[in-house]
C-alpha cells in the first residue's frame, strides 16, 4: 500500500510509519520535520500545514490510505478540503478526550461528543473540542472512507510525557517510602503504544471504518501500583495520603513536573481511564497483559536512566520534603 502519515516525527506517528514499512508498504510523512526524524525508510515531505500549499506536494497522486494524528483542526481542515479526494482511506487517530461526559464507567463510541470547536488552533484546555471538530471536518469529507481512533492513555517505551512510566520507575528508584494519592480503587486503564500501532495498520490494510475506543483492560491504581512494586522489587513503605492534601501542597495532578500521574481530581473525570473497549477487540485489537506492558516500561525507564529529569513524577528530592512535611517534626 502506498500510506501518507501526515505527521510521522514524533512518537505515536514515528511509530506508525515504522509498522508499516516492517510489513512492505511504502510511506511518505509530511511534516514540518522540526519535532524529530521520520522512521527510516520513510519518505520525507518538508511541509507546513498551516500554509494554504500545505498539501500540493501530496496531492498529485493517489493514495491507498492516509494517516492523520493532528490536535490542530484547522490542519485536519485544510486537509478534508485538499487531500480527502485523493485517499481510498483515511484514519484519524482521535482520543477518549471528544466524549463530553467522562464520568460514566465503561461508556461506549455511542457516547455524546463535545462540541466542535469553532476556531482553527487548540490549547491544552480545548483539546477534546479540538478532537471532536477534526473527527467532524473528516466525517463531512470522507463519509464511509473514515476509520476514527479513539485512544485514552497511550504508554510504553518512548513514552516522553513519563505518565505512563512514573510508578514502576519510582518503584525501582529506592526502597525508600513511596508517596500515593489514597486513590488505590480508582479506575485505571492504558494502552500500550505496540498494541494501538498493531490494530491500526490492521485496520488500515482491512480498510476498516467507524469509530473505535482503543483503550486497555480497565484495573486500579492499587493493582497498577501493586504489580509495579512487584516487578521493580520495591520492599519499602507505601504512604497513601489525602488527595486533598497532596493538593494543600501543590502537587500537580496527572502530568507535569513534580506530579503523580493517573491522578484525576475532578470527580467528573473519575471515568476517563474506564470507558469500553468491546468494539476495538471485536475489530481485532490484541492487548498485551498489564504485567508484560509494565515490564516492558520498566526495562525502556531503566536504560533511559531512572534519576533523569522526567516529563511527569515526583523527584527524589520533592517526594522526601512531602513526605517530612506529611509526618511533622521531628521530637528528640
Amino acid at each position: 500500500m502506498d500510506i501518507l502519515i501526515l505527521g510521522g516525527t514524533q512518537w505515536l506517528g514515528r511509530e506508525l510509519a515504522k509498522e508499516a514499512l516492517r510489513r512492505g508498504h511504502a510511506v511518505t510523512s509530511l511534516a514540518r520535520g522540526e519535532a524529530g526524524a521520520v522512521a527510516e525508510g520513510s519518505t520525507f515531505v518538508a511541509a507546513d500545514r498551516s500554509k494554504p500549499d500545505a498539501y500540493d506536494a501530496v496531492t498529485d497522486r493517489e493514495w491507498d490510505a492516509v494517516i492523520d494524528v493532528t490536535r490542530q483542526p484547522g490542519f485536519a481542515r485544510r486537509a478534508a478540503e485538499d487531500l480527502a479526494p485523493h485517499a481510498a482511506h483515511w484514519t484519524f487517530i482521535s482520543s477518549c478526550n471528544v466524549y463530553a461526559a467522562q464520568n460514566e464507567p465503561g461508556a461506549d463510541e455511542s457516547a455524546e461528543l463535545m462540541a466542535p470547536l469553532a476556531a482553527d488552533e487548540s490549547t491544552a484546555e480545548t483539546y477534546g473540542e479540538a478532537k471532536s471538530a477534526i473527527e467532524s471536518a473528516y466525517r463531512d469529507a470522507l463519509g464511509d472512507r473514515l476509520l476514527v481512533i479513539r485512544p485514552g492513555l497511550i504508554v510504553g517505551p518512548g513514552d516522553a510525557s513519563g505518565r505512563g512510566g512514573y510508578w514502576v520507575a519510582r518503584a525501582a528508584r529506592s526502597d525508600e517510602p513511596m508517596l500515593v494519592p489514597d486513590i488505590l480503587d480508582d479506575a485505571v486503564q492504558a494502552i500500550h503504544v505496540d498494541d494501538l500501532v498493531t490494530f491500526t495498520i490492521d485496520a488500515v490494510e482491512r480498510r476498516l471504518t467507524g469509530a473505535f475506543n482503543a483503550v486497555g483492560e480497565p484495573t486500579t491504581f492499587g493493582d497498577w501500583l501493586e504489580r509495579s512494586r512487584a516487578l521493580a522489587g520495591h520492599e519499602g513503605e507505601v504512604v497513601a495520603v489525602s488527595p486533598a492534601w497532596l493538593a494543600e501542597q501543590g502537587v500537580a495532578e496527572w502530568s507535569g513536573p513534580e506530579s503523580l500521574p493517573l491522578w484525576i481530581i475532578d470527580p467528573e473525570w473519575r471515568a476517563f481511564l474506564d470507558r469500553s473497549n468491546a468494539a476495538a477487540l471485536a475489530a481485532g485489537l490484541r492487548l498485551r497483559p498489564l504485567d508484560q506492558l509494565l515490564q516492558e516500561i520498566l526495562d525502556w525507564e531503566r536504560s533511559e536512566g531512572l534519576e533523569r529529569e522526567r516529563g511527569a513524577g515526583l523527584s527524589a528530592e520533592r517526594e522526601r520534603e512531602l513526605l517530612a512535611a506529611l509526618r511533622g517534626p521531628s521530637i528528640e
